[in-house]
């Protein structure tokens, strides 16, 4: 089955033009059993990909990366477009408690346990500076799926918006931290821990210079245009200019556009913003089916059982920490009550921030530490375990991750 692909010489437009039809169909009828679009368009994607039918091969995946990017671009967009300022006061510093403790919860729980488990302190770090990393993709197509609005919905575009920018430092920090123990393994000096540590601050410091500059520029030139058919053009053309720059000088997407968004909602008009806003309803259903069929198609099933123990414990404690540090920094920020009860239901999904960390995990630490076997470094180790189960995982998570969404979103009566 896995060469049947061979067998058919599907062009790319041909499979691009059968997927975005086949998969509105798939994802239309997943309505019949009550779960979202996306995990349609996920079980497509896993079908044409490598894992069954072979369509999507991991190298025609990795050509057609650019979409995967513009799409986190515009849900970039429509996140920063709902996080406006004096919305954000009146959630208060309950937000910020939530962002922080549901980040760090994430990071104390699957430390602990990891190590407890395996007793290696690095691989423990390491797991723990992904854990806090999500994918706002998910939740953000379940919210416009299902027009979600309320309290619930605004707190949820705040946090998914927020932690991937807190979860590149906590990374940073015990990527160092780790890299710096395997060092001493060796009797080395932790040589750049400062530089190492300073990196993802770096980062995050060039994403919003470029998302502000862009963001005046777009909004000076968007001033002047009349039709919403120039509107489009305009945002399109910025998205991806973007995205480009981002991946030029190594920002987070998700950040850089995100900026964009947050700067022209509090500082444009609101029939501009309305515009904007309802220019990006018309085609982000779209993007939405390329996207999650081609992450789907990125989904190796055969590495489910991989997944182990160590991934049963990582998923667990990943879980634990984001759904009880939610609640905690919604009780201390005394925010609604539904916040407190569903928040940490709607953040669970992992996917590309996670497994590209993942990456550059078994890069950055490859021959690094003791050797523990013939060619194998315990950095090897690390890396190699690291992106075994992260991966096994994210198939855990992007399932659990969108319908828990929904289910948080009804029982808060947001939909």
């Amino acid at each position: 089955m896995e060469n049947i692909a061979h067998y058919f010489q599907v062009h790319t437009l041909m499979l691009i033009g059968a997927t975005i039809l086949i998969g509105y169909y798939f994802g239309k009828n997943m309505r019949l059993i009550k779960l979202p679009s996306i995990i349609g368009f996920m079980i497509f994607g896993a079908i044409l990909g490598p894992s069954f039918l072979d369509f999507y091969s991991d190298h025609l995946q990795e050509s057609l990366g650019f979409i995967t990017d513009i799409a986190l671009g515009f849900v970039a967009l429509s996140i920063g477009l709902e996080l406006k300022f004096s919305t954000l006061k009146k959630l208060g510093k309950g937000m910020v408690y939530v962002i922080l403790l549901e980040s760090f919860f994430a990071f104390g729980f699957v430390l602990t346990t990891i190590y407890l488990l395996t007793g290696n302190l690095p691989l423990a770090l390491v797991f723990a500076g992904i854990a806090p990393a999500s994918a706002p993709a998910g939740t953000v197509a379940i919210i416009q799926e299902y027009k979600a609005k309320g309290s619930l919905t605004k707190a949820l575009y705040t946090v998914v918006g927020f932690d991937d920018g807190l979860g590149i430092i906590i990374f940073g920090f015990a990527s160092a931290f780790a890299q710096s123990l395997l060092l001493q393994e060796t009797g080395q000096e932790a040589a750049g821990f400062l530089t190492t540590i300073l990196m993802p601050l770096e980062e995050i410091g060039i994403s919003l210079l470029i998302g502000v500059l862009t963001g005046i520029i777009f909004s000076f030139l968007s001033k002047k245009l009349k039709s919403n058919e120039d509107l489009i053009i305009l945002i399109f053309g910025f998205v991806l200019f973007t995205c480009g720059l981002s991946k030029l000088f190594h920002a987070s997407i998700i950040l850089t556009i995100m900026i964009i968004g947050i700067f022209i909602i509090n500082t444009q008009s609101a029939a501009l913003i309305r515009r904007i806003q309802e220019n990006l309803k018309t085609f982000m259903p779209l993007l939405f089916i390329l996207f999650f069929t081609l992450a789907g198609a990125n989904l190796h099933i055969s590495a489910i059982p991989s997944l182990g123990i160590l991934g049963i414990v990582y998923v667990l404690s990943r879980a634990f920490g984001l759904i009880s540090g939610a609640r905690v920094g919604a009780v201390l920020g005394k925010l609604d009550d539904k916040i407190k009860k569903y928040l940490g239901l709607g953040i669970l999904s992992q996917a590309g921030v996670a497994i590209g960390l993942s990456l550059l995990v078994k890069e950055d630490f490859h021959g690094m530490g003791r050797t523990i076997s013939e060619g194998v470094t315990s950095g090897d180790y690390i890396g190699v375990t690291i992106i075994t189960t992260v991966t096994a995982t994210c198939i855990i998570f992007e399932i659990i991750g969108p319908i828990l969404t929904k289910y948080a979103l009804s029982k808060a009566g947001e939909i």
